[in-house]
């Protein structure tokens, strides 16, 4: 509604034909403990020498706010409707990038760069931040940062692609340094250390680095990186190294070992990798040093030795899941034997297909054989060779081939002496019982699958690794060197939005719950999980969803007036939900 001086008189009665100034006039007055207040639509004007006023009408039914519209329209302000007042030039997401920011101050991520502001400590920060929020190539990333407040609030709103990689080697350059500090906030003497090795592709043929080798994530014939990471005992990432496609895990794990020592000064340790990580070789170096701990897992080989030799017996697990045992084949050891019912059942089942579709397979080669379309003892070997190897069940059949036939059989003794240690799985220490009693070190051995999780958030489900476009083997290295910082501030962010999320906040619980049972949730968490809600009934989120939740926060740049090019401009910012509100705030 536009009110003038003209209108509002018009509304109450015909203004007179003499001249005047129209005003509003508003008296107070109290009666028996009650206050009155009248406003009057009055005219000032002039007779004779002497100035009259004239009541033109009451405004007091109308609203007070209604009022001082007209008393101001009065005085000569002009009102358009808000529309027209000011425009917005441009929205850009900040929810999102406010949290993560917020995460990065708290983490001290800028001082953990270098200790003086540079303008590649800001590339960097900002590097990581996209990582987490946009994750893209570099070119990509200066694109994708200008739909939302992130170049704003890093300072980078110029930075080119060129910038970026001149920052990258910048941080490789100082890679040594930080992870020294990490290590020093997040590992002290005789703390539980884990490790892992993955592998991720490379595009293109020029880097050094990718070389073709096992693929832990199933690509074959690709060219790939391999990248060990050290986490302390939460899965808090600390270090991560790089090495060649073709590296085998166990050749990685004793240069951690002595860069653990030597360069980030922890002389007591309790290292955790799995059984094809920590070979016999590194156990036999560590057991030289009375200062380093190690849990790991015996091969299914050896566990078979162990039954067959009588040092376990199966039928002590009638009773309970979990014991501990000895061998004279591993002297000054500790062995913790486990058996978890529900992973014997799950392993015969799995068992049962992967037979059940290579008899197929071999079916269809038995019928092409009979139908004179593949002939040969060479040629039919060869084909049912694949489709035996394929599901990993060679050992469990008998193939007779000749040259015009093909036949096959199960071997019901083998599948058996398999299926007799399903479930069953060995823990290997050197701790002392003293320091860790037997239920402790397979929940340490188990913590294995913060390291897994980490690699799982780093390749497909958040920060995007993979594929690595970098040629230079400079570049492949600080290109995940970013990657694992960005997983260090996603981590943190997911620790402390744990009551926001579908994440269980009980963690002390993790302590005494039987560690060989498949792992259960809490009651408190079991109920958020089926709700969907939170006690306030607002919904619980993922990681990914309470980000795009914090999206939705967007600083509008609004100009005063519409249309004009030159008018001045200034920021407005949605006002957050309580959840909203709640989420930074826990930051």
């Amino acid at each position: 509604m536009c009110l003038t001086a003209r209108g509002v008189s018009a509304i109450f009665m015909p203004m007179p034909a003499r001249t005047g100034v129209a005003h509003v006039v508003t008296t107070t007055r109290k009666y028996k403990d009650r206050v009155y207040r009248t406003h009057l639509l009055r005219r000032s004007y002039r007779e004779g020498g002497t100035v009259k006023n004239e009541t033109l009408g009451n405004l007091s039914h109308l609203p007070e706010a209604l009022v001082e519209i007209i008393r101001r329209s009065l005085r000569g302000e002009t009102f358009v409707p808000l529309t027209q007042a000011f425009e917005i030039t441009r929205s850009l997401a900040h929810g999102h990038v406010h949290a993560v920011h917020l995460a990065m101050q708290r983490l001290g991520v800028a001082s953990l760069l270098a200790s003086k502001p540079c303008r590649e400590r800001d590339l960097v920060q900002a590097m990581v931040a996209s990582r987490i929020l946009c994750p893209a190539t570099k070119l990509a990333t200066t694109r994708l940062w200008h739909t939302s407040t992130l170049a704003q609030e890093f300072g980078v709103v110029d930075a080119t692609e060129d910038d970026l990689y001149a920052a990258m080697d910048w941080l490789l350059a100082g890679q040594d340094r930080i992870q020294k500090k990490l290590a020093a906030r997040h590992l002290q003497q005789d703390s539980l250390v884990l490790y892992d090795l993955s592998s991720s592709d490379v595009e293109g043929s020029h880097c050094p680095l990718a070389t073709l080798g096992y693929s832990r994530d199933g690509k074959r014939g690709t060219r790939q990186v391999n990248y060990g990471l050290l986490t302390d005992g939460r899965g808090c990432p600390v270090a991560i190294s790089v090495h060649p496609g073709n590296t085998s895990d166990s050749t990685t794990f004793l240069p951690e070992v002595k860069r653990l020592r030597e360069q980030f000064g922890i002389r007591r340790m309790v290292m955790v990798g799995d059984r094809g990580m920590i070979s016999q070789k590194a156990i036999d170096e560590m057991s030289q040093d009375r200062d380093i701990d190690w849990v790991t897992a015996l091969r299914s080989v050896s566990i078979r030795t162990l039954v067959e030799q009588g040092h376990l017996q199966m039928d002590l697990f009638d009773e309970r899941n979990l014991l501990e045992i000895s061998s004279p084949d591993f002297p000054g050891e500790r062995l913790v034997a486990c058996r978890n019912p529900e992973l014997a059942r799950s392993r015969v089942h799995t068992r049962a297909a992967l037979l059940a579709a290579t008899e197929e397979c071999l079916q269809k080669i038995q019928t092409r054989v009979q139908a004179g379309r593949l002939a040969g003892k060479d040629t039919i070997g060869v084909a049912a060779g694949k489709v035996v190897n394929r599901y990993k069940v060679a050992k469990h059949f008998e193939l007779v081939i000749t040259d015009t036939a093909l036949r096959f059989v199960r071997i019901q003794k083998n599948i058996d002496a398999e299926a007799a240690l399903d479930g069953l799985y060995i823990i290997r220490t050197s701790v002392k019982a003293e320091r860790m009693d037997a239920a402790t070190c397979v929940r340490t051995y188990k913590s294995l699958a913060q390291v897994e999780r980490a690699f799982l958030s780093m390749k497909m489900m958040d920060l995007k690794v993979r594929p690595i476009h970098h040629h230079l083997e400079g570049r492949v290295r600080a290109h995940l060197f970013v990657c694992m910082l960005a997983y260090y501030v996603e981590w943190h962010m997911r620790e402390v939005w744990r009551a926001l999320t579908f994440a269980d906040e009980d963690q002390a619980a993790k302590r005494t719950r039987d560690p060989v049972a498949p792992a259960r949730r809490s009651q408190a968490t079991m109920k958020k999980v089926a709700s969907r809600t939170l006690d306030d009934g607002s919904p619980v989120h993922g990681f990914k969803t309470l980000m795009q939740d914090l999206h939705t926060i967007v600083r509008n740049t609004c100009r005063t007036s519409a249309g004009a090019r030159d008018a001045p401009t200034f920021d407005l910012t949605t006002t957050p939900t309580p959840q909203q509100t709640r989420a930074l705030a826990l930051i």
